[in-house]
């Protein structure tokens, strides 16, 4: 596979986490060029990165014509790029959630029923310890999935995990929602650690939602993905066995229960000189779990970004759909009504969308 060529709207957080990828990647991704409106951010980014900025989309492709564009902007803003990229021929890697509200997620599926080509990068399934649980709820080792608890990250990322794990697409659900608020030493934030403590309120939603004999649990407290005094937890229940974080509890035949660990296999510890990388992840006597871009100075987060990037080369190519508008849609569809059961203390049922009909 030669490097694809792809271009990113944006100059916030989140475009690192491409650009990092893409530095650490050069075989496989060339980033051609940014749009970056403020000038004087976009010189600090030429600065850092050498890569080119340029004010406007139509600045980029008068010089440019990327495989694909990655959209790392305000989600309401999501729909005039997609639009122009449509107009363009040029598909559309858009950033979570891909729309502001459920007037914008169907606008966009407008847009895809007049051709857009648009795929979301929501990562969350692609980090390799996710990745490796997902293999085997799939391998059938478990059984028929039944319930999936999910406190991992916020709104439509745990909704990602929570479809994946119980097999669930656009099914109705039925919500209920609570949020508790507790004080908590304050942690770490995207500018980085804390420089002094503080107390603040914390709020922990947790939401109910069953699809038919399926249950999904979702549980997060705000800054839990950051925070040093907060844990994350998954465990996904079936017929057969059960995954409790990194232990695998399953059953060999009735009378014989077998109990695993998921473990990491890093390269580059005690005496092994090959360099600093994750191998994969094996559980028992197999490997659940191969990294990709072994071999590449990449954390769990950016190996995950890589993956979309990968995939959605594929998908610029002809290849086929690997996180679709309607799957994205459905994520930020159930968390905005989460919130809302939160919000009125109703249970609430969703409705079948139209992305759900394509």
């Amino acid at each position: 596979m030669t490097a694809v060529s792809f271009a990113i709207v944006g100059g916030g957080f989140r475009t690192k986490y491409f650009l990092n990828v893409a530095r650490a990647l050069p075989e496989l991704f060339d980033v051609c060029g940014m749009v970056v409106r403020d000038r004087e951010k976009g010189q600090v980014i030429e600065r850092d990165w050498s890569v080119l900025t340029f004010r406007t989309l139509g600045e980029l492709l008068a010089v440019h014509t990327p495989d694909f564009v990655v959209l790392s902007i305000h989600p309401a803003a999501n729909v005039e790029y997609v639009d122009d990229l449509r107009r363009a021929g040029i598909p559309a890697l858009v950033e979570t959630p891909p729309a502001a509200d459920l007037e914008g997620l169907l606008e966009l599926h407008r847009l895809t029923r007049l051709g857009a080509r648009i795929q979301v990068a929501e990562q969350y399934a692609f980090r390799p310890m996710h990745a490796a649980r997902l293999q085997i709820v799939q391998s059938g080792r478990l059984g028929d999935i039944t319930q999936a608890t999910v406190s991992i990250s916020h709104g439509y990322h745990g909704i990602s995990l929570l479809r994946k794990l119980l097999g669930v697409r656009f099914e109705p659900a039925d919500i209920r929602g609570m949020r508790f608020e507790s004080p908590m030493v304050a942690g770490p934030t995207r500018a980085g650690p804390p420089i002094e403590e503080s107390i603040v309120m914390s709020k922990r939603d947790i939401a109910w939602i069953r699809f038919g004999d399926k249950l999904g649990i979702y549980d997060f407290t705000a800054g839990q993905h950051r925070s040093w005094i907060r844990s994350t937890h998954l465990s996904v229940r079936g017929v057969r066995g059960e995954i409790d974080d990194h232990r695998v509890n399953l059953l060999l035949d009735h009378r014989t229960p077998l109990h695993l660990d998921l473990e990491r296999v890093n390269r580059g510890e005690e005496e092994n000189v090959e360099g600093y990388f994750l191998s994969g992840i094996i559980c028992g006597d197999q490997w659940v779990y191969r990294n990709p871009f072994a071999g590449a100075r990449l954390y769990d987060d950016e190996i995950a970004v890589a993956a979309c990037m990968r995939k959605m080369a594929d998908y610029a190519r002809g290849g086929p759909d690997f996180y679709s508008l309607a799957e994205g849609a459905q994520d930020h569809y159930l968390a905005m009504l989460i919130e809302q059961s939160i919000q009125s203390g109703d249970e609430i049922t969703s409705t079948v969308q139209p992305w759900a009909e394509d």
